[in-house]
């Protein structure tokens, strides 16, 4: 049976497979389980393999790569109008296989493992950031709530939370001093982890050429630097600035 093309409709635990010949003529349905997957594609003739880019595509993407395939990951909106009837895995898999043979559809750049271990350090830096902010709001509003009003920002109730837990004097009820005394530690905590992945990232940014090439642009520091690296990748991909430009959201 000869193959040419097959979308792969990615899930968690089960697959839904569809090809096509050279002849653009169907030859394959098939719902695979999750163990099976690789098994199941080592035992075919090296073909074009479309996935959608979504949760583990960049995993699935190197694995079949391994195996002589050649993989075309899409964006999932650029695969939506190839879909015939309504949304399901049988639909999308069929989607997917039509799309993937367009001679105009664009790629996704499959990232390598190097890649996405920087994104992760960059993404679970920024969920620690956010419940930081979080943190602070909710510290200064119910320091409110006793007639005490920090300034904002992190630093000031950094600076100033401790002076108001030792003052025996102000109104602030022993109950509420202990959700503030635990609030204050957890601050501390989120700071000393935030900075340790700081220290990654710049770490990370002095051992790669590219990211001081970025470095050296005014407002690109080792954040910016590496996470750009990391998310774009082969910059060879884009033809030029604007394209890149507009691949970042930056249009007018």
């Amino acid at each position: 049976m000869e193959i040419m093309r097959i979308g792969l409709d990615l899930a968690k635990t089960v697959f839904e497979v569809f090809g096509v010949d050279r002849h653009e003529k169907e030859r394959m349905r098939k719902i695979l389980k999750r163990n099976r997957v690789l098994e199941f594609f080592s035992q075919l003739e090296p073909c074009i393999i479309g996935i959608e880019s979504c949760g583990g595509a960049h995993y699935w993407g190197r694995e079949l790569r391994k195996l002589g395939h050649e993989v075309r990951m899409m964006a999932p909106q650029f695969v939506a109008p190839y879909r015939k009837g309504q949304k399901n895995d049988r639909n999308d898999a069929e989607a997917i296989c039509e799309a993937a043979g367009r001679p105009n559809m664009r790629f996704v750049p499959i990232k390598t493992e190097e890649q996405q271990a920087v994104l992760t350090v960059h993404r679970a830096r920024a969920l620690l950031v956010g419940e930081r902010t979080a943190l602070v709001n909710q510290v200064r509003g119910f320091l409110t709530e006793y007639g005490i009003v920090l300034p904002q920002g992190r630093i000031q109730v950094r600076s100033q939370l401790p002076r108001i837990l030792e003052d025996a004097e102000n109104t602030l009820p022993h109950l509420a001093r202990e959700v503030f005394a635990d609030q204050y530690t957890r601050l501390c905590e989120l700071d000393r982890v935030i900075d340790g992945y700081d220290q990654k990232i710049k770490a990370m940014a002095r051992a790669q050429e590219a990211t001081k090439r970025l470095m050296q642009l005014d407002g690109v520091g080792p954040l910016t630097a590496t996470a750009l690296l990391a998310t774009v990748g082969d910059i060879r991909e884009l033809k030029n600035g604007r394209q890149f430009a507009a691949w970042l959201g930056l249009v007018p």
